[in-house]
């Protein structure tokens, strides 16, 4: 699988080290920045480098890669459609694939051990999307959304105290 990776300077060296173990669990990573170190790089524009690379190649999946991750995920989100999620432990990288489809996961290098790091990433990428119709539905509600800014009807409930 093709596998596009981004960071800023706070990613850098792991994203060298997750590159290599990408390798070698028979992925293809594409490396879109940073390429040197910069203390005073911004993450978002390699954030939406993997993001539009991510969505317009099918079957290809993400890596963003920050401090806390967190940014990352946010820049991330900000191309339409990208599901990006922040992952902290293995439960939540298996249920960003089986229950949000996401598309690119977000890890925060100074948040773990470049080992631990990997492999929540390398769960991420072997976890596939459950197929659940309530999943499904769910997912295109924010699909829908994202497209044209329209709530969807229904859904929110009625305060008690507020017809």
């Amino acid at each position: 699988m093709r596998v596009f990776v981004g960071t800023d300077h706070a990613g850098l060296e792991f994203k060298e080290h997750l590159k290599q173990a990408l390798t070698e669990a028979g992925h293809e990573p594409v490396d879109c920045g940073a390429f040197e170190y910069d203390a005073q790089d911004d993450y978002p524009p390699f954030c939406f480098e993997v993001g539009e690379r991510t969505v317009t190649e099918p079957g290809s999946l993400g890596v963003v890669i920050g401090g806390s991750g967190n940014g990352e995920q946010i820049a991330a989100n900000k191309v339409p459609g990208v599901r990006a999620a922040l992952v902290w432990n293995t439960s939540t990288a298996q249920l960003a694939r089986q229950h949000n489809d996401a598309n690119v996961v977000s890890i925060g290098a100074r948040q773990h051990s470049p080992e631990e790091a990997t492999e929540l990433v390398l769960e991420f990428l072997r976890t596939d999307f459950s197929g659940d119709e309530r999943h499904v539905r769910r997912i295109g509600l924010v699909s829908d959304y994202e497209r044209d800014r329209h709530r969807p009807s229904g859904g929110l409930p009625t305060r008690p105290d507020h017809p």
